[in-house]
């Protein structure tokens, strides 16, 4: 008896409970009893029923839908982190859209506008940033905005990130104590906050020890350009070849591994020690056993959800920043120093 038309007063007919009860039913975070849910449901699927969400928007104030924009998909670490910052807004009640833009966009405006046409309640920026004027825009009409694994200089807007300083710092305390003297660095976007950050803790670190930058080039987080850049860094004669490198993620230090062993047939770490940071599930297979810095994605989605979800019950009035503290998860592509442990 499948019919469009249906509407919630014939479901809760059928089903003997009130309209409300209906209401509740097809309400993400409502409550209804277990009982009562399955009157109503059977009712609605006997009947064709599908409840009108964009209705009850216009009825309740909230879409109970959240704008995700994501830069890229290639690095392992988003998936598995929009995989369980998607499962844990739906656990809250709210469905996620997507949006896509490119990593080196420096304005987004125009997605952004395409998501405030979708009412939503809330957004999620993962690894992009937005104009001043945006800004002001979604604070105005109340909608909260998280940065997730990005910063920008902005007070209005809420952020979560890895200790990205510290973990640079780590990184270069840990090379140092390995006995390594010719330090490189192959960056990711130079526009990304993760990768100015994470650079800062390594200068750092290198600073308090004595030491400099050995050698630098880019690689934008993009694995043909981080090949390209390992071939400009370690196709030297050795005594002007890095002794150690940190890859500015897990993603480009796969291909900076394949390129100095198959290629420059160099030994790691034998001949360079090989350093990263996220922590993705690669980096753990023996092919790579791979050094790095673990972004707690767990308790980076865990915080965005809550922050996200205090802004749209009590309104955006100040924002939150964090910089969640990640682990040097020491394996084998590094020179480990006396004392340390895998």
């Amino acid at each position: 008896m499948a019919n469009d038309k249906v509407t919630s007063q014939q479901v809760a007919k059928r089903a003997g409970v009130s309209q409300s009860a209906v209401s509740r039913v097809f309400t993400p975070g409502a409550s209804a009893s277990l009982k009562t849910t399955d009157k109503v449901r059977k009712a609605a699927t006997e009947l064709g029923y599908r409840p009108n969400v964009l209705a009850r928007s216009l009825i309740t104030g909230k879409s109970r839908m959240i704008g995700l924009i994501v830069a890229y998909l290639e690095n392992q670490f988003y998936p598995e982190a929009l995989e369980k910052l998607s499962n844990a807004l739906q656990e809250k009640g709210y469905h996620v859209l997507i949006f896509m833009t490119s990593q080196t966009t420096v304005n987004i405006d125009t997605v952004l506008q395409e998501i405030l046409d979708y009412q939503v309640d809330g957004i999620v920026l993962a690894s992009v940033a937005m104009s001043s004027d945006l800004a002001a825009q979604c604070q105005m009409a109340g909608i909260p905005v998280v940065l997730f694994n990005r910063s920008q200089d902005d007070d209005r807007l809420s952020s979560v990130t890895s200790d990205n300083i510290g973990g640079g710092r780590k990184i270069a305390e840990f090379l140092i104590a390995g006995g390594h003297n010719k330090i490189g660095h192959i960056t990711g976007w130079e526009g990304a906050s993760t990768q100015r950050d994470r650079e800062i803790g390594l200068l750092e670190g290198l600073k308090s020890a004595g030491q400099t930058l050995f050698a630098r080039e880019v690689g934008n987080f993009q694995m043909t350009t981080a090949q390209e850049a390992t071939r400009r860094m370690f196709d030297v004669a050795e005594p002007d070849r890095p002794d150690a490198v940190f890859v500015a993620n897990d993603h480009m230090a796969i291909v900076v591994m394949d390129v100095l062993r198959s290629e420059l047939k160099l030994d790691v770490p034998g001949d360079v020690s090989v350093v990263a940071y996220d922590d993705v599930p690669a980096a753990a297979w023996l092919a790579y056993d791979l050094t790095t810095v673990r972004q707690r994605a767990n308790q980076m989605v865990a915080e965005t959800v809550s922050i996200l979800m205090d802004q749209i019950a009590t309104g955006v009035k100040d924002s939150r920043r964090l910089a969640i503290d990640g682990p040097l998860i020491i394996r084998g592509s590094a020179r480990i120093p006396e004392g340390w442990k895998k």
